[in-house]
């Protein structure tokens, strides 16, 4: 007897110890949290439409939308974060039987209702945590090749452990429950008759009958005790660990969602922000107002907005992002989780330098005026001087495809805060890769990437047997045609995106679309420029091609570069030019379905049989959500079997053209073009088990530059037929409908 008062004393006393401390500690860590990230500048447009914030915020963290990506591990974490909220309830629980064994909560205690949701919960939790745990076990000592590679391991097997205590705990106090419920006097509320197993429909079974009712007793009171000390190490640790955001992400992926760029819940894709000064958009025309030491771009980890700190402090690593990374996955050294751990590590441990009053800096312990003074971008294994944060080839690797913001769970939006560095590291430091400097002197002296005469843009219309309308010499506006057909540089000076340019020509001319083009007006819309980091010449030439369109009274446009449909579509409306953009696949597959264009089979079998695979250009696909018209167009061509690639849609693989890297050689690691056209071949082969032709199909010029470039290595290789060809999605409806015999083609 006298053992087990004692036993309960001791109990109770160690669980309200660990919960003072508990609370103390993690109380401490969120207001730190919070200071940290009231550090960063301001952001406008964050707080508009909040219904559609609310809906948004409901339907990602309570229906689990992005997670859900990944089904299995995605529905095993639904389990889990509704115990770790429901089964809070149990907690309360168990302070109340520190002091009663029998203690049930007020009013529903007792409830049904109650007791089978918190019994499926804590089952469905126990399920989840340990598929989960089985994965993270599963993918151990893999390298590079695991998702959780560089992720701090301790954190994540702690977390996983602290669950899975708690929620053995609840169902083991549910039994002990059950048999002190049974063994003495009913509760006051409970009908005598009910007393039964009806109220515990899962662990009724788990203790055998008989066992004395103060042995139950002290057992529920250790056990509470436990359950709350398990619960209040995981706040000791989370109070101690401040970057700790597996655990952190639990609290902090409410706001870091609310805020998202996209009030509608897309993820931060599409278009760049502007530069920011002062928290409200630069204009261009004032730049000479500055001041000169006004950042242009990031150079400081404060320079970042609260919402970029929030993004930091909230990510999991759970390592989706980089599972999905073009350049990690080519062995290149950027990793989007280990980019933002780093940037996360760096602001907390700056914080308190400059959380200081100025006039104190200088007495600060070394170790953190050294964490201060660590210059944002700069090698990270340095002798002279001290370690960058962020290596630089870690900030010029990204092809801004967008894998890692489409993946991550708790919208992070990795691309915005690489592009913000690039944009100082250009702009103001002038420290870019050196094979830039060709594509900026070419876009601002002949206003394309490729240094080709502007004069030379209508070149690609010579050998065409009908006339192509010129905006101001064949129409004096677009108003009296449906489409201004923007070309871009590569359909205008590339050999083989001009063919792709001709292809749309032909059949828009063949459907009785009516159309013009800016010929020697148009030029390069700035998104190499932009990807790059370049914001002056971005805006030198949107505002260019801003005044050009205004004047032709440009309202829809077509255009068969997904870089220039991304940039007109969503990045223009940011000089003021609002116009209807619709990708060429989008359009010729509407004239398909209208019976405007008819694809025909070959009669002579030269190309029946083919099989026909398709790439997402990242800016069609994941940046614009482009992804049904051109595999409806492919599937609608006579004789011709598709085939999907393992990495397609969302998930689709980068061609590594992106970010301006199709201007940038790949000095590390593998090539990312060679990765993505070997996954193309093996599909191929697979698909096609009679020896009939191949062909890679896609809707981008710099894609299929890429992918040629890797095929044509392939085939050097040997092993891969010449007969395999990389054409855009338009050559392969041409050549359909060309056997129909048109008579406005030749």
């Amino acid at each position: 007897m006298e053992a087990a008062y004692a036993m309960r004393i001791a109990a109770i006393v160690l669980a309200l110890v660990a919960t003072a401390l508990g609370v103390a500690l993690f109380t401490r860590a969120a207001v730190g949290i919070v200071r940290v990230i009231r550090l960063g500048r301001p952001i406008v447009g964050r707080r508009d439409q909040p219904a559609e914030r609310w809906r948004n915020l409901l339907s990602e963290t309570l229906g689990h939308t992005r997670m859900l990506q990944w089904t299995a591990v995605g529905a095993a974490h639904w389990f889990v974060f509704v115990a770790f909220g429901a089964l809070f309830f149990t907690l309360l629980t168990a302070y109340g039987q520190l002091f009663n064994p029998r203690f049930a909560l007020p009013v529903i205690g007792h409830w049904i209702v109650y007791e089978w949701a918190a019994e499926i919960i804590a089952w469905a939790g126990l399920i989840g945590i340990l598929l989960l745990m089985a994965v993270r076990w599963r993918l151990r000592g893999q390298g590079r090749a695991s998702r959780f590679y560089g992720s701090r391991t301790w954190q994540g097997v702690f977390v996983e452990l602290v669950i899975l205590g708690i929620v053995l705990c609840v169902l083991a106090l549910r039994a002990l429950e059950f048999r002190l419920l049974n063994s003495g006097g009913v509760p006051s509320g409970v009908d005598a008759a009910e007393t039964t197993a009806a109220h515990f429909p899962l662990t009724w079974f788990l203790l055998p009958a008989g066992i004395p009712e103060q042995t139950l007793g002290t057992a529920i009171v250790v056990l509470s005790a436990v359950k709350i000390v398990i619960s209040m190490a995981w706040f000791v640790v989370l109070g101690l660990n401040t970057t700790m955001g597996v655990a952190w992400h639990r609290f902090t992926v409410w706001p870091n969602v609310w805020f998202k760029r996209e009030a509608s819940g897309k993820p931060a894709l599409g278009e760049l922000p502007p530069m920011m000064v002062d928290g409200k958009p630069l204009d261009f025309t004032e730049i000479e107002d500055l001041d000169e030491d006004t950042p242009l771009g990031v150079s400081k980890v404060e320079d970042f907005t609260w919402k970029g700190l929030l993004d930091f402090t909230s990510c999991t690593e759970c390592g989706r992002c980089q599972s999905q990374c073009p350049a990690w996955n080519t062995e290149k050294p950027l990793s989007p989780k280990l980019f933002i751990m780093a940037l996360r590590d760096h602001a907390y441990a700056k914080a308190p330098y400059l959380q200081a009053a100025e006039e104190s800096r200088a007495s600060l312990p070394e170790a953190l005026q050294a964490e201060a003074a660590r210059p944002l971008v700069g090698p990270i294994s340095t002798t002279d001087g001290l370690a960058g944060v962020i290596d630089p080839d870690v900030l010029w690797s990204c092809t801004s495809c967008g894998a890692c913001v489409q993946q991550c769970p708790v919208d992070i939006e990795h691309v915005d805060h690489i592009m913000d560095l690039r944009r100082y590291q250009v702009q103001m430091e002038s420290d870019f890769p050196s094979e830039l400097n060709g594509l900026f002197k070419g876009l601002e002296t002949k206003g394309n990437p490729w240094s080709q005469s502007p004069r030379g843009r209508m070149e690609w219309a010579k050998d065409l047997d009908f006339d192509v309308p010129v905006v101001g010499e064949d129409v004096e506006d677009l108003a009296e045609v449906e489409y201004l057909f923007w070309v871009g540089c590569a359909g205008a000076y590339d050999d083989r995106a001009k063919k792709t340019t001709r292809a749309v020509a032909e059949l828009l001319h063949s459907a009785g679309v009516t159309y013009a083009v800016l010929g020697n007006g148009e030029t390069c819309t700035g998104d190499p420029a932009r990807r790059a980091g370049n914001e002056f010449v971005f805006q030198q030439l949107a505002l260019e091609n801003a005044e050009t369109l205004t004047e032709a009274k440009a309202t829809k446009v077509v255009t068969a570069c997904a870089h220039c449909l991304n940039t007109l579509k969503n990045e223009y409306p940011q000089v003021g030019v609002n116009l209807e953009v619709v990708h060429h696949t989008q359009l010729l597959n509407r004239l398909v379905r209208d019976g405007r264009l008819t694809p025909v089979a070959p009669v002579d079998g030269s190309v029946a049989g083919r099989t026909v695979t398709f790439h997402d250009p990242c800016f069609l696909g994941r940046h614009n959500e482009v992804y049904d018209p051109p595999r409806e167009l492919i599937e609608a061509l006579p004789g011709t079997t598709y085939a999907e690639m393992p990495r397609s849609r969302e998930r689709s693989f980068c061609c590594g053209a992106g970010g301006a890297r199709m201007w940038m050689e790949e000095k590390i690691g593998t090539r990312i073009n060679g990765n993505r056209t070997e996954e193309a071949l093996t599909t191929l082969a697979a698909a096609d088990g009679q020896g009939g032709t191949h062909a890679i199909a896609t809707g981008c010029p710099f894609c299929r530059v890429m992918l040629s470039d890797g095929l044509t290595a392939k085939q050097a290789d040997g092993g891969v037929p010449e007969t395999t060809e990389v054409l855009d999605v338009a050559q392969l409806l041409l050549e359909s409908v060309r056997r129909g015999g048109s008579p406005s083609l030749s």
